[in-house]
Parts: C-alpha cells; sequence; structure tokens
C-alpha cells in the first residue's frame, strides 16, 4: 500500500487500522464509509450477499458514491429470491458496479463435479464457492466493507469498526447497530425486504445449508442446521488482530 496526493494511504497498515478504529469507533455508518472512500478511492469494495440485512448498507453506500465496486458472491446455489432481489435492489438504489463472482468452472470440476460436495464436506463446498472466488476478486482492493454487526453475537461481540486481516483493511459500518437501528433505518427508507424473511428466514446463505426459523429463534439456526459450523470462511481471521465470523449476512 503507499500513496498519497490525495490518494490516501501512507501509514503503515497496522499504524493506520488503529488510528481509523480510534476515530471511528462510535462513528454513524455513513461517517464510516464515507472515511473509507476518502481513506481508500478505488481500491475501497463493498462485499454483499444481498441478504435479509443487506439493504442498509447497500442504500448507505449508495448515498456516499454509488460506483463503489459491489462484490456479490453467486454461489451457483443461491434462492431464486435472492437472485431476483440482487438485481431489482442494486436498480432501485442506483449501484453501478456490482460484480457478480461465480466459482471458477476449473476448481468446480476438481473438487465438486456433480454439486453434491455440500452434502459431505461443507467447510469445502464454501471454500470453493464462496473463498476462492472472493479472494481472486480482492486482489485488486486494498481495503474492503462487510455488514457484519456485534448484535450477532459470538466473538462479534468485540467485532471493531476497522480491522486489519489477511493484507486487507476491512471497514464494519454496521458493528455499533442493533436490530431496531437497522430496521428503523429501513423503515425511514422505504428500503424492501428480501422476499424470503416474510417466510422465516432471517439469515440467508444457500439453499441447500439454509433453513427457515421458528419465530423467536435465533437468527443463526436456520445455517448449516444440525451442524458444528457456524461460518462460511470468508471472515476466518487468518493474520493476528482478525475478527472471525460468525456466519451472518456480509
Amino acid at each position: 500500500m503507499a500513496y498519497d496526493n490525495l490518494d490516501r494511504p501512507l501509514d503503515p497498515p497496522i499504524t493506520l487500522v488503529a488510528r481509523l478504529d480510534a476515530e471511528l469507533r462510535h462513528a454513524h455508518p455513513r461517517t464510516i464509509v464515507e472515511a473509507a472512500v476518502e481513506t481508500f478511492g478505488d481500491k475501497l469494495a463493498l462485499v454483499s450477499s444481498f441478504g435479509s440485512e443487506s439493504a442498509v448498507l447497500l442504500d448507505i453506500v449508495a448515498k456516499v458514491n454509488p460506483a463503489i465496486p459491489v462484490l456479490f458472491l453467486d454461489t451457483g446455489m443461491l434462492f431464486g429470491q435472492t437472485l431476483d432481489y440482487r438485481k431489482q435492489l442494486a436498480a432501485r438504489l442506483g449501484l453501478t458496479d456490482v460484480r457478480d463472482l461465480r466459482p471458477q468452472y476449473q476448481d468446480l470440476a476438481t473438487a465438486d463435479p456433480q454439486a453434491k460436495l455440500w452434502q459431505t464436506d461443507t467447510d469445502a463446498c464454501c471454500h470453493v464457492r464462496k473463498v476462492l472466488p472472493l479472494d481472486r476478486a480482492l486482489e485488486e482492493f486494498d481495503a474492503w466493507m462487510t455488514g457484519r454487526k456485534r448484535f450477532h453475537g459470538g466473538s462479534r461481540l468485540s467485532l471493531p469498526v476497522v480491522e486489519y486481516a489477511d493484507g486487507k483493511v476491512k471497514f464494519n459500518p454496521l458493528a455499533n447497530w442493533a436490530k431496531a437501528d437497522l430496521d428503523a433505518y429501513a423503515a425511514e427508507q422505504d428500503l424492501p425486504a428480501h422476499p424470503l424473511v416474510a417466510q422465516g428466514f432471517p439469515s440467508i446463505g444457500c439453499w441447500p445449508c439454509t433453513k427457515p426459523v421458528e419465530s423467536g429463534g435465533d437468527v443463526r439456526a436456520g445455517r448449516w442446521e444440525g451442524s458444528q459450523k457456524s461460518e462460511c470462511g470468508i471472515h476466518l481471521a487468518r493474520t493476528p488482530g482478525a475478527v472471525a465470523d460468525m456466519g451472518g449476512d456480509i
């Protein structure tokens, strides 16, 4: 990383992250997004699942700069409703650079030729269909934004607003917001909900590994039901100071 002359960074990444996290620790999500854009410019992307809670951050980003690249992991196993929602919401918000990331044919041919890997090894399935495509797409960026929040629990309870992981700076603009804050913002901006939310899906991933949840149940209960798995792997802490993913919307 390096830059300046209005390209920005210059601080060593860890120093930059510590400074930004201290400055933005209690900031409004829009302020965090604006700071990320000011700091990284065209080296910044947003990663979004276009899931049950995604509309809020997508709307905030669109209001700051609708041309920010939005990376969407199309695993080949998403609900049809998610694919429709991705198109409709991107058009509604005026996002101009939504990139559909798909697993490479060669990876699928080698690791999952019959598209049944999810039945025997969900970690490997997520690696081929999510982790590898995202790693490749992030190569051109120095920083990215996620939709993770502390109220999702687990290790996310200590989620920083800005962190450093795997050579990238990560911004979590919604880290401080509670479910009530998300709902209030969505209502105020009249944002459309993912159609599966009304059918009992509070958290939405691939169709083979996502089930509806009974009213009042844990928001994560329908993901990888019956297994110990709680995350897909794209936020796994692989460097010191990173926060492990707990599997919610990205």
